[in-house]
């Protein structure tokens, strides 16, 4: 069972999303697959700012799960870390949005 902090935040995604007219258990699977997108191109736009040379140590240090040291080293390697992944998350949050809304014409059309 999900808190009703999980919830909000669920609702606040599905609504983002523009998915809330969609059953909560549909809702759930869609944020979960986005969650994972959105991560990865999160994750690739920060590693793209990465001098080369940093690229495997940064994957160690991910490797290692070990969050607060990720965190320093991209800190330090690349500053604005958080901008890059938080910009990749709304373009991924646009993708979606657009190819939600060509479902829907291409459904309307027929």
């Amino acid at each position: 069972m999900m808190s009703p902090m999980q919830d909000e935040i669920t609702a606040a995604i599905a609504t983002d999303l523009g998915i809330t007219e969609l059953p909560i258990d549909t809702q759930k699977e869609l944020i979960s697959q986005f969650g994972e997108v959105a991560l990865k191109a999160a994750t690739l736009s920060v590693i793209g700012k990465l001098a080369e040379e940093k690229r495997a140590e940064f994957a160690t240090l991910a490797e290692a799960g070990d969050v607060m040291a990720l965190k320093t080293f991209l800190d330090r390697e690349v500053p604005d870390h958080e901008e890059i992944a938080k910009a990749a998350v709304a373009e991924e949050i646009k993708r979606f949005k657009e190819f939600q809304a060509e479902g829907t014409d291409k459904r309307s059309n027929k």
